[in-house]
């Protein structure tokens, strides 16, 4: 059989996720600390997310776009932002 590799989402996915987090939580005027505050993370993990460097789990990633007032589809649609998000 081989050996078993981790599965991860694609780069794009992961890109879209952290644009989208970041551009809501700018568009809010919220800390990562702030964000990571009411979702009960600590402020690494938000900043690593939106590096890219983690891939969250279903439940962090309704508890971001809860915090975010936005839905789980709308984290993970591709959107143009306005000023640069």
């Amino acid at each position: 059989m081989g050996e078993k590799q981790l599965r991860k989402p694609s780069k794009e996915l992961t890109q879209i996720l952290a644009d989208n987090i970041r551009a809501y939580r700018k568009a809010k005027h919220i800390s990562q600390e702030e964000l990571a505050d009411m979702c009960d993370l600590h402020r690494t993990y938000v900043g690593s997310v939106e590096r890219e460097e983690r891939n969250v789990t279903l439940s962090t990633l309704e508890a971001l776009a809860a915090a975010l007032g936005v839905s789980v589809t709308e984290l993970l649609t591709k959107r143009a932002f306005k000023n640069g998000n």
